[in-house]
Order: C-alpha cells, then structure tokens, then sequence
C-alpha cells in the first residue's frame, strides 16, 4: 500500500484524475496557478515524484512528457480504507464505528457496491419472498 498523497501531490493528482488523459506540467501548472502561486518546477518535481512512486507513468513528447494516472481516485481511497482497516485489531469493530461515521447516502452507495460485487446470483435470492436476507436490505 503506498502512504497517502502529500497536500500538494494530492493537488496535483486531482487533476490528472479529473482529465482523465496524459497532461503536461505546463497543464497542471496553469490550473494550479489559479489557486496559488506555484513554479514550473516545483510541479515538474512533483509529477517525477509521482512517477517514481508509481501513481503516473509518463511518455516523452519531445523534450517534456506527457503524464497519466495508473490507476483511478477510486482505488486510491480503497487502497488507504484497506490499510487503514488492516491496522485495527479488531475489524469488525472498526467496520461497525466506520458505518457509524457514515451519512445515509454513503450506507446507500455501500449498500450499492456490495450488491454490485455479489452480483446478479445473490440478487435472486435476496429479492425471493420471505427471504430474510431480503426483507432486511428493504
């Protein structure tokens, strides 16, 4: 599990997420810069940091490159909800005060996502009539 982004390799990674296709420091820069003030090579570092590190891979455009993300916001919050979760000695009760943390639409898109990765044969029997499992995810 890689440790969490820093404030700024955050920032950064942000927008290759939200682009979702390779970009250039200058790119980067230019949408950071209207947030605060920040140099060329303070965001040319950042990115080989991110490269070195495994978050972007980067193909030459000349004499710069181009930098994309390897994987998605998505599996970054899993991965440190993963890490974060294996550090509990007990992880039921650590998933119970988690839930309890949680807004009702979060439950919801948790109840959502383990529907999706049980998939459609678990969906029978949870929707058959007098199913207990089913009567208690209604």
């Amino acid at each position: 599990m890689p440790r969490p982004l820093g404030e700024l390799e955050d920032a950064v990674m942000t927008r290759v997420w939200k682009w979702n296709r390779p970009v250039t420091v200058r790119e980067v820069l230019e949408d950071l810069q209207q947030e605060r003030s920040i140099a060329y090579t303070t965001v040319m570092t950042v990115l080989d940091n991110l490269h070195q590190k495994g978050w972007v891979r980067r193909e030459a455009e000349g004499r710069a490159y181009r930098y994309e993300a390897v994987s998605t916001r998505a599996a970054y919050a899993a991965a440190l909800m993963n890490e974060a979760w294996s550090q509990s000695d007990n992880a039921a009760a650590a998933l119970v005060a988690f839930f309890g943390m949680m807004s009702p639409e979060q439950r919801e898109a948790l109840r959502a996502a383990i529907r999706i990765v049980q998939g459609p044969e678990s969906a029978e029997g949870r929707e058959s009539p007098g199913s207990a499992e089913g009567e208690a995810g209604r």
